[in-house]
């Protein structure tokens, strides 16, 4: 899954990476090394632009943007914003035919770039006490996830507008966009890096689930809002190639969401809670 992820690259360079067409500037969010569900998330997708903005393109052509969007997908036939949390993900293997995102999947999809994603793992000795049914609250390490080149790592995603019935059309809030983000199956090969000794030698290892990685080649297929072939864009959601990624444990402290900075990615010699494997 995908629960948590940092994003701490400027709009210059998101702009230069992804080849960004147009910008809010108001719009543009500062670096945030903790992204929780339902706070605003920095989005690239393609679509037309209207009013002044528009001018400067072609009449009706999709123009790639950096937006902000709120992490959490509400369904635009949804009757309140209310289950926002719940989903933050949508399965790579269902999310042409479930009802919440198989629209967005047709025509609304986007790249959410970050520096990489965070997820916890349970340390042996915790996990024999769950299993023994010792009420105690279970002790994690959590691990940072982040391309091995230190490039942007850009996350499959999908948004969806929503419409507040219960507010004037002309409202701040009377329009909602909302995004989550695709996930697949975690790799079982192994991580740039891994050498065989202590600590997870695959993101299967940490999680039986990861977001999906989407490689600079899917970028324009992926991005594209015009009408497709359906198993064109399954076919995007191939994960990406093995060993892309690196992972490496980082301080406890980036469990609480109310903590964040640049610390939270610090790389521990080992992990700090236990001894994990």
């Amino acid at each position: 899954m995908c629960g948590r992820y940092a994003a701490s690259r400027g709009p210059e360079e998101l702009t230069a990476t992804f080849g960004i067409g147009h910008l809010v500037p108001e719009e543009t969010l500062a670096p945030d090394y903790n992204i929780a569900p339902t706070v605003p998330v920095q989005a690239v997708l393609e679509r037309p632009l209207k009013g002044a903005a528009a001018r400067a393109f072609p009449p009706g052509a999709p123009v790639r943007q950096l937006r902000t969007l709120t992490w959490g997908l509400v369904p635009s036939w949804s009757n309140s914003p209310d289950g926002a949390a719940r989903m933050i993900n949508a399965r790579a293997e269902t999310v042409h035919e479930k009802p919440s995102f198989r629209q967005a999947f047709a025509a609304r999809r986007c790249l959410l770039p970050g520096d990489g994603y965070y997820e916890w793992v349970t340390a042996p000795e915790e996990r024999e006490l769950e299993e023994r049914g010792v009420k105690k609250r279970p002790r994690k390490q959590p691990y940072f996830v982040t391309p091995a080149d230190g490039s942007v790592m850009a996350m499959a995603g999908l948004y969806e507008f929503w419409r507040d019935a219960t507010l004037p059309a002309d409202h701040p809030r009377a329009w909602w966009v909302t995004c989550a983000v695709i996930t697949t199956a975690a790799e079982t090969t192994p991580l740039a890096g891994a050498d065989g000794g202590e600590g997870p030698q695959s993101l299967a290892d940490i999680h039986p689930r990861m977001p999906l990685v989407m490689t600079p080649d899917r970028w324009d297929a992926w991005l594209d809002p015009s009408p497709a072939d359906p198993e064109g864009l399954l076919a995007l959601l191939a994960p990406p190639p093995a060993g892309l990624m690196r992972a490496y444990p980082v301080p406890t402290a980036v469990s609480n969401v109310r903590n964040n900075g640049p610390e939270l990615l610090t790389e521990l010699d080992g992990p700090e809670v236990g001894t994990l494997f």
